[in-house]
This record gives structure tokens, C-alpha cells and sequence, in this order.
């Protein structure tokens, strides 16, 4: 297992990780607005255009899991399903912490979506303390989409 910055070859990889991890995490947890544009296509556009901040871990020669750091904030955090409780998870949220500091960043924090209870209880094994609830604005082209979060907050 290790863990190097994404290439264009990634992309399709990390595209297919993040949709099917964001369905798990978020369906039922976010505004069905949200759940309208964030269809199949919109992650490879998205996984895409986002792939020079992606931190990617591969096992063997699969890409296993991926990152994105964009300053203090870890803003997304994803496990191939077959990977989930391997320590891929933790290696990557390691990596975002180093990230965050490397910038010059003495806490880095990363939003949860509320009823994402497995989420949020894997950043508390890791060291995360729940900051409080609020509104995330996802961005949805050139508007936001307010969703339900908590700001997990740690120190590094």
C-alpha cells in the first residue's frame, strides 16, 4: 500500500471510488436537489478537472482510495467499497493531515454529512473532534447547494 498524487490515467478510477462511496455516504443524508446533479457523469467530469489536488493510494496496481486537500480543508475522502477496513482509509486521512500541515496549516477540518454516523466514526477513531453542526455549501456548477454537516476539526 502507499500513496502518490494522482495522474490524468486515475481519473476513471477515482471517478468510479467517489461515486459509488458518495451514494453510500450521502443518499438519504443530503437534499434530493443535491442527489439530482450529482449523477454518474458528474464525478468523471468532476474526478477530472479535480485531479491535480488528488492524492490516490494503490495496493498492487489498483488505485484503492483517493484524497483531496485544497488548503486546510480535507474535502473529500474515499475507499474503493473492497478496501473499506484494510487501512487504506486512515493511511489517506494521514496523508490529508500532512498535506494540510506542509501548507502551513496548524488544524486541518473536513465537513461530514450528518447522517453519515460510519463516517463520522471513523474521524473520531483517527483523532478528529466534532466542531459543530452546519451548513456545507456544495457546489453545483455556479450556485451552492446548502447540506446538512458537521465540521470535524483536528490539529496537526
Amino acid at each position: 500500500m502507499r500513496v502518490r498524487a494522482a495522474t490524468a490515467e486515475d481519473a476513471d478510477a477515482v471517478a468510479a471510488i467517489w461515486y459509488a462511496g458518495w451514494r453510500d455516504g450521502h443518499l438519504g443524508h443530503v437534499p434530493d436537489e443535491l442527489v439530482a446533479v450529482r449523477t454518474e457523469e458528474s464525478f468523471w467530469t468532476r474526478a477530472a478537472e479535480r485531479i491535480a489536488d488528488t492524492t490516490v493510494a494503490v495496493v498492487g496496481d489498483e488505485v484503492a482510495g483517493f484524497v483531496i486537500v485544497v488548503g486546510d480543508e480535507v474535502e473529500q475522502v474515499y475507499v474503493a467499497g473492497a478496501q473499506r477496513g484494510s487501512g487504506v482509509a486512515a493511511m489517506l486521512l494521514a496523508e490529508a493531515e500532512r498535506q494540510v500541515k506542509a501548507a502551513g496549516h496548524a488544524e486541518a477540518w473536513l465537513a461530514v454529512a450528518t447522517g453519515n454516523a460510519r463516517a463520522r466514526r471513523f474521524y473520531e477513531r483517527n483523532g478528529w473532534t466534532d466542531g459543530g453542526a452546519f451548513d456545507y455549501p456544495a457546489s453545483v456548477g455556479d450556485r451552492s447547494i446548502p447540506v446538512p454537516c458537521h465540521r470535524c476539526v483536528k490539529a496537526v
